[in-house]
């Protein structure tokens, strides 16, 4: 009912405060008998981790994941896995200030309303800080469907802000502070540079995709495999849109178009975005998301105090000038907790189902 817990066979568990001792989750569901580790989960930790460069928040939180239950002599044993990361950087005195108003953007003034009282450290529950748990979770769901079908996740940034960035290649992510596919960042970075003298932020837009993915997960009603991702995307902060395979370019596609293709060889096309019906097809998911402009900018703005008052409100502290630079690990971790647990649904009331129909898209690979 409090909405912490995402999933059901795989289900996490989120816990903590931006600003509290420690935030975390519990992952109950694994399946017994993994190699575990906390080397397995900190790699995508580090990605995602703030102070890394000058473009994202200077916050310096090593993120070091430590694993508390679930795991003996380095396996899984299927009982509920704890992970623990402590906050050792929080600059809470930064926020006095916003104690008796409410920042534009903000879930401050919506916090209030349904609980009586917020925590107006860093956000407290609202802040991006609790995607790190999500990512350590995904990662262990990336060692499982990897292990067991081959299934792997990537992502990049395809626009910042108002400048596209063309894709060359997924090797350029890994080299660059913005996960842009591409090998000069030249201006993306003077860009980020200008807006962030400016006391102004912006906007992303995300790819993410999931290779090898087993055809036949998802349902065909309300458990639709495209639904969860979606459900799944707008559970990361700032995300205001979702797109899946050709998205709103679906709307001035022709039906001769749009309509994928097949072939003894696969699919010829993928509009679809790897799932027709509610169900995959075996062809790499493709997903987009929108986020929105940072709300904690230092330019002045106008709100009103709790008592009902005009106030203008200046945001202090240490903020992204664009949230959505950190935002592909978690859109990856998001991505491979619903294959997790579509996988886990799949293999629970349909593992003894035969097809005479050949994988088109498993002969491909």
């Amino acid at each position: 009912m409090s909405g912490n817990t995402f999933g059901t066979l795989f289900a996490v568990t989120n816990f903590g405060e931006s600003h509290g001792p420690a935030i975390g989750c519990v992952i109950d569901g694994c399946p017994p008998g993994m190699s575990l580790s906390e080397a397995d989960i900190q790699g995508d930790l580090d990605r995602r981790r703030p102070g890394t460069s000058r473009h994202v928040t200077q916050r310096n939180e090593p993120d070091a994941v430590e694993i508390l239950s679930g795991v003996y002599q380095g396996k899984t044993t299927g009982t509920p896995i704890c992970l623990l990361i402590k906050n050792t950087d929080q600059r809470s005195k930064d926020y006095g200030n916003i104690l008796e108003t409410f920042r534009p953007g903000h879930a401050d003034y919506t916090y209030l309303h349904k609980y009586g009282l917020r925590d107006p450290r860093g956000g407290g529950r609202s802040s991006a800080r609790l995607t790190a748990p999500m990512v350590a979770a995904g990662a262990v769901a990336k060692k499982w469907l990897f292990e067991k079908y081959g299934t792997s996740f990537r992502g990049c940034m395809t626009q910042i802000g108002d400048i596209a960035i063309p894709f060359e290649s997924w090797e350029h992510v890994a080299h660059n502070p913005l996960f842009a596919p591409v090998a000069d960042v030249a201006n993306l970075e003077a860009y980020m540079d200008a807006l962030r003298k400016a006391g102004d932020s912006c906007g992303a837009r995300i790819r993410v995709t999931a290779t090898g993915v087993p055809v036949g997960l998802g349902d065909p009603l309300f458990d639709k495999l495209d639904a969860d991702i979606a459900f799944a995307m707008m559970g990361i902060n700032a995300v205001k849109g979702v797109e899946i395979g050709a998205g709103f370019a679906s709307v001035t596609q022709r039906g001769t178009t749009h309509g994928d293709a097949l072939s003894p060889e696969g699919f010829l096309s993928n509009n679809a975005g790897g799932v027709l019906g509610g169900i995959s097809t075996g062809q790499d998911l493709e997903v987009a998301i929108a986020i929105k402009p940072t709300s904690s900018i230092i330019t002045p703005r106008q709100s009103i105090d709790t008592s009902g008052q005009p106030a203008e409100v200046v945001t202090k502290g240490r903020h992204d000038p664009c949230v959505g630079i950190r935002a592909t690990p978690i859109a990856e971790a998001m991505l491979a907790l619903v294959v997790m647990e579509h996988a886990l649904r799949q293999r629970a009331q349909n593992a003894d189902v035969r097809v005479s129909t050949p994988d088109i898209m498993r002969q491909k690979m």
